[in-house]
């Protein structure tokens, strides 16, 4: 099932041009959570950044997902009606 998901998901980002720039937004998130997350000491600022940062990403993740359910919805669907 991983490695179905998996296809699925590369498969989606070749096609699906939402899922690609949502794919791309979620990497960014996560280099620049890496960033902060690097350094010893974060300022205020900084803690407010990588929290709002953390919950894009999760926002991202959630559309993802929700895009690729759809997909496969629309895939086992039409498999039914063959």
């Amino acid at each position: 099932m991983v490695h179905i998901q998996e296809n699925l998901k590369r498969t989606l980002s070749e096609s699906n041009e939402e899922y690609r720039k949502l794919l791309a937004a979620h990497a960014s998130c996560e280099s620049r959570l890496q960033e902060l997350q690097g350094k010893a000491v974060l300022d205020e600022t900084e803690r407010i950044e990588s929290v709002n940062i953390k919950k894009q990403k999760l926002h991202l993740k959630d559309r993802m997902e929700a895009i690729l359910r759809q997909y496969m919805e629309r895939v086992s669907g039409a498999g039914v009606r063959s």
